[in-house]
């Protein structure tokens, strides 16, 4: 097996333990212990705290599903390409439950230093979470 079948395969594993099962500590085994995240936060998550960003959102949406739709591994760089959807039966970073249904989609760029994933820079638009959730209308006049 290639290097780069080798980290796709680990990237498919671990993000199905973490986001489908809620076996956080699978990311132990992919990102490093200096491991930054970039988001739309204006801090950096560090690996507990992403760790507990996945615990939150899979308790407010216990339904949440998460897809890798595409993988690209070129080096020590990886893209990957995913979707989410669940339903909001919990308090959300202070939102009341909705009951509502709702889908996000976004991307995320991984760097590699050996075996494990030190930085990843995610995009997403999280106005479609709050669109969904019903707290803004977006694109509606």
């Amino acid at each position: 097996m290639s290097h780069t079948e080798t980290r796709r395969g680990l990237i498919e594993k671990v993000w199905a333990a973490a986001w489908e099962q809620g076996d956080v500590d699978a990311l132990d085994q992919l990102l490093s212990p200096d491991y930054r995240r970039h988001g739309t936060d204006a801090q950096p998550q560090d690996l507990s705290t992403f760790k507990a960003s996945i615990v939150s959102t899979r308790a407010a949406f216990p339904d949440l599903a998460t897809a890798i739709d595409d993988i690209v591994v070129d080096g020590d760089r990886a893209a990957i390409r995913w979707h989410s959807s669940g339903t909001h039966v919990n308090s959300f970073l202070g939102v009341p439950a909705t009951e509502r249904r709702v889908e996000v989609s976004g991307a995320t760029f991984a760097r590699f230093e050996g075996d494990r994933i030190v930085e990843e820079y995610v995009t997403w638009d999280p106005r479609a979470l709050l669109s969904a959730l019903g707290i803004i209308r977006v694109g509606q006049d």
